[in-house]
């Protein structure tokens, strides 16, 4: 059995009525997603800002309540548990937010910061056993004892984000979605960052959901990869074949858009890079959400929707693949 099994996801935001007798309206951000998530696995969500990669994070966990579709969390329907049910499966899946600072209290300890998820799972630790486990998850992340007397501002970005990196598997998950955890750190300590997430993940058999929009830092660390566009999933396929060969343009020129070191290398690319912006989310094309962007736009592109075609473990929604 998957530990997680998303079928055909819907996400929105709702609108507030814009008159005195109007009805609110939802906002569709994202769209039909699917996947299932095995133990110690890691599935790589890339795509550029506002494709709906933190909207979909947030959903699988329920900070965000679906408006289609279902997230089964090992085998049970996630929008049919009860609230006090929930709240005692919620110490099994945990977040890394992509600000390492703002998402810690800066009036509080980095001790009392890092068990503050023991408050909801483990009242009844006393505060003698609470200092223990919050020395022994910061040695996890290779952060020493002293550490758990500091404030949020005596760290570094990158110890900033070790101590998120405690906090959300202090209570011993099964699932961490890492909301793009690197892209406010230098390159050398994303490496070391991105490192620890996957030592973490071979002693504690996580499984991780990381969204990024570096196919780089996602080729390192995944083992499935997803590629999102507005809302809506553009390819999905294991990690070595996606970097292979991937199948939709729109991956193609991600790929494209990555720098490379070697300049003969980068003066001897194929393909072309995206032009102009995302459409809006608010009107969305009525065929391809890429069509006004995609240098292999044909006519059909502009007037219908492309399917997520399957075919073995890969997936691609272009009419032309």
């Amino acid at each position: 059995m998957s530990l997680l099994q998303v079928e055909h996801l819907d996400v929105g935001y709702r609108i507030p009525a814009s008159g005195l007798f109007a009805a609110a309206q939802v906002l569709p951000i994202v769209h039909d997603v699917s996947f299932t998530l095995e133990a110690g696995r890691t599935l790589g969500i890339v795509g550029e800002s506002g494709c709906g990669k933190s909207t979909l994070g947030r959903a699988l966990i329920r900070l965000i309540e679906p408006t289609g579709g279902r997230v089964l969390w090992q085998g049970e329907d996630m929008a049919a548990m009860r609230p006090e049910a929930l709240r005692k499966r919620r110490s099994e899946f945990q977040i890394i937010f992509q600000d390492p600072l703002a998402a810690l209290d800066p009036r509080m300890t980095l001790g009392r910061i890092v068990t503050r998820p023991l408050a909801t799972f483990e009242p009844g630790l006393s505060r003698a056993a609470l200092r223990d486990r919050a020395v022994e998850a910061l040695a996890l992340v290779g952060l020493s004892a002293d550490f758990a007397d500091r404030y949020p501002h005596e760290l570094s970005g990158g110890q900033a984000q070790r101590v998120g990196i405690a906090r959300a598997i202090i209570a011993k998950p099964k699932l961490i979605v890492c909301d793009e955890p690197v892209s406010a750190l230098d390159v050398s300590i994303q490496a070391q960052v991105v490192n620890l997430l996957m030592d973490l993940q071979d002693r504690l058999g996580l499984a991780l959901v990381f969204i990024s929009h570096n196919l780089s830092v996602v080729r390192h660390i995944s083992h499935d990869i997803m590629v999102m566009c507005l809302g809506r999933v553009m390819e999905q396929a294991p990690r070595s074949a996606f970097y292979a060969a991937p199948r939709h343009p729109y991956s193609l020129a991600l790929m494209q858009a990555v720098p490379e070191p070697d300049p003969p290398r980068e003066r001897g690319r194929i393909g072309q890079s995206l032009q102009g912006e995302l459409p809006s989310v608010t009107a969305p094309p009525p065929g391809c959400v890429l069509a006004s962007r995609c240098p292999q736009v044909q006519a059909i592109c502009h007037s219908t929707r492309p399917l997520l075609r399957r075919e073995d473990a890969r997936a691609a929604a272009c009419h032309f693949v």
